[in-house]
């Protein structure tokens, strides 16, 4: 799908594009100065799903086969960062929803890691990812005293525009990278979430949610543990030239 700010506004879309790619590309540098560089987004609707039947598993002549009778057991939200130097997910936050308030209350986790640290959050545009909860929070943390007005009638909360304005702020301790309008490729966690949903949740049977969430934070611990490393992002985001 193309972009909608590629269509609007093209010239601003590509300017988006350049400041994501590098974002990650000083990130290595970035990071040698004690900042942390944090690809998030939610994945929703992780769904528990247990096979009525066991799989048959691989015999000489035959592939394994996944029965595709199940039972539903509801559904799970992750939200998760991908810390583009280390190469691992910290802090993920495991839940049924993934509100405005479930949203600021992960990010508020997330910054309890190293509290007086410096954060550059890699998100997209989702109206949860510039609220006013998140801005009253990063107001809160980098101690601005300045009055940040009332939604939908003045100052930095007046609107989704102002508040996207403050987040990204570059003089904050705590701020935000907007990835342009259905630019997911643009955000490296939806790599990870691939591996996640290739590793464990296509082939896995979870008789609760609970059983869900335990095996999800099984896989992260595994995965920080075993399979860590960073994406080789060598794209510029600049158009190659003629």
């Amino acid at each position: 799908m193309t972009s909608k700010d590629k269509l609007e506004d093209p010239e601003g879309y590509q300017a988006n594009v350049e400041n994501v790619c590098d974002t990650y590309l000083s990130a290595p540098d970035l990071h040698e100065q004690g900042v942390h560089i944090i690809s998030t987004d939610e994945k929703t609707s992780i769904q528990a799903l247990e096979r009525v039947h066991p799989t048959k598993p691989v015999r000489p002549g035959l592939q394994e086969r996944i029965e595709g009778e199940y039972k539903r057991h509801g559904t799970l939200c992750l939200i998760a960062n991908w810390d583009v130097v280390q190469g691992r997910i910290v802090a993920p936050t495991i839940g049924p929803t993934r509100t405005e308030e479930d949203f600021t209350a992960h990010i508020q986790r997330t910054i309890d890691t190293d509290p007086d640290g410096t954060w550059i959050f890699v998100v997209d545009q989702l109206n949860t990812h510039m609220s006013e909860t998140l801005a009253n929070l990063v107001a809160e943390r980098c101690n601005i005293d300045d009055e940040l007005g009332v939604k939908g009638k003045s100052g930095v909360l007046k609107s989704k525009t102002t508040r996207k304005a403050f987040l990204e702020d570059g003089e904050h301790r705590i701020r935000f990278v907007y990835t342009p309008r259905h630019t997911s490729w643009l955000n490296q966690i939806e790599c990870w979430f691939s591996i996640l949903v290739r590793r464990l949740l296509k082939r896995a049977s979870f008789r609760s949610l609970d059983e869900l969430e335990e095996k999800l934070r099984a896989f992260i611990d595994y995965f920080n543990a075993v399979l860590a490393k960073p994406f080789k992002w060598t794209y510029t985001g600049r158009p190659l030239q003629a």
